[in-house]
């Protein structure tokens, strides 16, 4: 099969720049590293192509050559020492290629042990009642976490011994491993597998976290939850999550907050509301009454004539806001309960109520409301 054009194979014009050139060779040979296609034959037999491609085209003498008599220029191997020019060794692993280009060089693989790592985040979640949520509480909570180990100090070595460099990958935390094939000779890199990355080994564990450095354990934390909080809301505690490894910080608690429901108030906002009872003699003439507050008690005038379903507002009776706004207000709605069970003299009083408002019609508003009504239905019966 012909060879292509070197200038084709860079996807660069013929009078390309030398920057030009380098440029599209960094992209192509980035793409078709055969360690990065693994599974696509055809990468190698790619790359190899863009190699000899660049390594004429770099080369001002080489290229002057090329351009005047093609790849006969090259002589009867076709091609600068095929892929002699270039040894995939040099590249490595897609790390090396990359260090390569943008200022690693060649040799001298990349240490990667691990460095500090912070501990995880912990979740509580907490049930409160409605006063908790309103007064705002302390409250004492027992949480298992992973805590630094006090026996080693968090080096997971046996008291009096210290963590060892690595035999196999000499404290680097990586091994490489080198094979020849037909196209040239691979090296790939990976995490070490006797010290998995660390770059060191305990050869004396503690017994008491079994070589971790960590070990799990309950721990009492006292928390502040301030008032004003309602379901949904979190409480972040910093620094009393998990503890880190490897010298890294801890994670912090969240205190997950839900309210319990409340027999007598609906919370809506930072507002509350409660239906109270009160009877026809203290709807109709009206009275001064005690309600529950969120506190408390509360005092409440009611006027005369109140309906059910009436609400009146006990101003800044409500639930303090979280953030230190305005507190809520509380509204008392009033239903009106109608007696039962009379007794004779009951209803021959009520009756006689009847017979006294039946003579004022004018100014009994619920009368006039129903005549209206009864207006409607016989205009359209």
């Amino acid at each position: 099969m012909a060879k292509r054009d070197y200038y084709e194979v860079l996807g660069v014009e013929k009078g390309a720049s030398q920057d030009e050139i380098k440029k599209a060779f960094r992209k192509l040979a980035r793409k078709y590293h055969p360690d990065m296609n693994k599974e696509d034959p055809s990468a190698e037999g790619k790359f190899k192509e863009i190699n000899e491609a660049y390594e004429v085209l770099s080369d001002p003498e080489k290229r002057r050559r090329y351009d005047q008599f093609g790849h006969a220029a090259q002589g009867p191997a076709g091609g600068p020492g095929g892929m002699g020019g270039w040894d995939f060794g040099d590249f490595g692993s897609f790390d090396s290629i990359f260090d390569m280009f943008f200022g690693g060089g060649f040799g001298g693989g990349r240490t990667t042990r691990p460095g500090p790592e912070r501990g995880a985040d912990l979740r509580y979640d907490l049930n409160i009642s409605l006063e908790e949520a309103a007064s705002g509480l302390e409250r004492e909570l027992e949480v298992m976490r992973l805590e630094t180990c006090s026996t080693c100090g968090g080096t997971g070595a046996k008291p009096g011994t210290l963590p060892v460099t690595c035999p196999v990958c000499g404290g680097r935390g990586q091994t490489t491993q080198v094979r020849n094939t037909a196209f040239g000779r691979f090296t790939s890199i990976t995490t070490c597998p006797r010290c998995g990355g660390e770059g060191r080994v305990i050869e004396s564990p503690c017994q008491a976290c079994q070589g971790r450095g960590r070990a799990r354990k309950r721990k009492k934390i006292r928390v502040r939850i301030p008032a004003g909080v309602d379901s949904g809301m979190r409480v972040r505690v910093a620094g009393e999550g998990e503890a880190g490894a490897r010298g890294g910080p801890p994670g912090d608690l969240f205190v997950f907050i839900t309210v319990r429901p409340h027999e007598i108030f609906q919370r809506d906002g930072n507002d509350i509301v409660c239906e109270i009872p009160i009877s026809i003699w203290q709807a109709a003439l009206g009275d001064d009454i005690e309600v529950p507050a969120i506190d408390g008690r509360a005092s409440l005038h009611i006027p005369e004539g109140a309906q059910t379903g009436t609400a009146f507002c006990l101003r800044g009776k409500g639930i303090p806001d979280v953030h230190g706004g305005a507190r809520g207000d509380q509204y008392v709605r009033v239903r009106v309960v109608t007696p039962t069970r009379l007794a004779d003299r009951e209803k021959e009083l009520i009756r006689e109520l009847a017979r006294l408002r039946g003579a004022h019609k004018a100014d009994d508003e619920p009368r006039g409301f129903f005549k209206k009504v009864r207006d409607a239905w016989e205009r359209h019966a």
